[in-house]
């Protein structure tokens, strides 16, 4: 019972270190205006008056004041950035039709990879060990024996899951096209030529003069990118929109050799896509869902090795063993440093940010093998975004972050129901808080995105009013069966 009773104790000394120091101006600016007031209170307003005649201030030295006043004022709302609302967003829903189940996935590697056996089985211990359920959904290209990953067919399902998007977020909004003034595309692997976003502007016919950007190349994290990058045009162009694709198009990724490294996105990646609308405008505020407060944006340089999530290597007995790249986790971890040590100080309470800066200086110098300092978000955030990059990326932040299963609940549940949808996963995830009806007005919501480079991207949002449970979005017919349970390898 000591070591239960000695944990107590430690938890109440940290409540009471985190009240003390987050309150410290309150518990001492209380004390000093009572006592100014009861000082106040004695002399009387004779004793006032004299106190004030006594200064000797005449009207230029008031006038100077009051104007020194209203400049400063004037200086700090006009420098003030512009609030960003996050009035709605939609999620693309696959048709039952384009679901995968393992067993349907491992016959056609099979069928496919008929000449490489080991290759079929290492997928088989991928799926086995991915935490994916018998729901994830692959583009129709991909359903052909063999896959037939043209470029009609490609720009096919950007606009099946792109044009679903925007359709139902447009009917959500009452917004038409024609009041978008800016539009941001994110897709990592597949940059056609015209540009999605000129699909886009060309499908809903969208003014001539819209700014419009197409982001390639920025990987799993480039959600936030796009985010920050509407954020930035929305400060400098007022009363404005601005809608956010975020996608990733399988089809002519879907990679059809014998490299085994290679084979892991064809078991990992799934369909989907997010439509965000972001404003400036204040007449927004009363019904849009979130206030964006942070982007926080690092990079790590890497070399090819730790693009690979998995190596596989082969015992004596010639089983595969399936492991996290060690190059990969210490570039990650460098990029999720950063982050905390950029996004800390905007989010976190002084208690937090006291015993972190201790835990930095004395790792600068007193002893630079002290084990750092993981400031406790949880103080900081009610929900939490990882991105369903795969089981493994999920447990790595959970343990860095000594996050709870809750905390994480929504990206596991994410991965399950809907695989690594790449750069919208952090909107599934959002949308299952929501579908649930934990998201209450207040609650500050970090979102946390890997991808190639290595970037590490988070976004943070406050929510505006309280979500009711969302009965349209792609959790409506199954988020009563949720949470499931995920087992550590699922025998196929």
């Amino acid at each position: 019972m000591e070591p239960i009773s000695s944990s107590v104790r430690l938890k109440y000394v940290k409540l009471g270190y985190s009240y003390l120091v987050n309150h410290f101006l309150s518990l001492i600016s209380i004390p000093l205006m009572a006592a100014a007031t009861v000082e106040i209170l004695r002399l009387g307003p004779v004793e006032i008056l004299a106190v004030l005649r006594s200064l000797h201030l005449d009207m230029i030295q008031v006038l100077c004041s009051c104007f020194l006043v209203i400049f400063v004022a004037t200086v700090y709302f006009v420098s003030k950035p512009r609030p960003i609302y996050l009035v709605n967003y939609s999620l693309f829903k696959a048709q039952p039709v384009f679901r995968v189940p393992f067993s349907t996935f491992m016959e056609h590697s099979k069928l496919n990879l008929r000449d490489n056996p080991k290759s079929v089985e290492f997928q088989m211990r991928i799926l086995e060990r991915s935490g994916l359920g018998e729901e994830t959904c692959l583009p129709p290209a991909i359903h052909y024996i063999p896959p037939n990953p043209t470029m009609e067919a490609a720009r096919s399902e950007a606009q099946m899951v792109i044009f679903s998007a925007i359709d139902d977020l447009l009917d959500k909004t009452g917004i038409k096209p024609k009041d978008i003034d800016i539009l941001v595309v994110n897709c990592s692997l597949f940059s056609p030529t015209p540009s999605l976003s000129a699909m886009v502007v060309n499908k809903y016919k969208m003014r001539s003069n819209i700014r419009s950007f197409n982001l390639s190349g920025m990987g799993c994290s480039a959600s936030p990118i796009s985010v920050d990058l509407a954020r930035d045009l929305l400060q400098v162009h007022p009363n404005s929109y601005a809608l956010v694709i975020s996608t990733e198009i399988i089809t002519p990724n879907y990679y059809q050799g014998k490299e085994r490294a290679m084979l892991l996105p064809n078991c990992l990646f799934r369909m989907g896509c997010a439509a965000i609308l972001l404003t400036n405008k204040k007449k927004e505020k009363k019904r849009a869902k979130y206030q964006l407060l942070h982007v926080v944006r690092t990079h790590k340089g890497a070399d090819d090795k730790a693009y690979r999530c998995v190596f596989q290597e082969e015992d004596p007995e010639g089983k595969i063993g399936i492991s996290l790249s060690k190059d990969l986790m210490a570039i990650a971890g460098e990029a999720l440093k950063s982050n905390i040590t950029t996004i800390g100080p905007l989010v976190l309470p002084a208690s937090e940010q006291l015993l972190f800066l201790f835990s930095f200086l004395g790792r600068k110098f007193f002893n630079p093998k002290w084990k750092p300092y993981i400031p406790d978000f949880k103080q900081a955030f009610e929900h939490f975004c990882i991105h369903a990059g795969g089981r493994a990326v999920i447990d790595e932040l959970q343990k860095n972050l000594q996050l709870s299963h809750e905390h994480v609940e929504p990206s596991r549940m994410t991965l399950h129901k809907f695989g690594n949808t790449s750069s919208s996963s952090l909107w599934y995830e959002l949308a299952y808080i929501e579908a649930k009806g934990n998201m209450k007005k207040g609650d500050r919501v970090w979102q946390i995105a890997f991808g190639s480079g290595f970037k590490c991207n988070s976004a943070v949002w406050k929510c505006n009013r309280t979500i009711k449970d969302q009965r349209d979005g792609p959790w409506t017919e199954c988020i009563d069966r949720y949470p499931v349970h995920i087992p550590e390898v699922n025998k196929l």
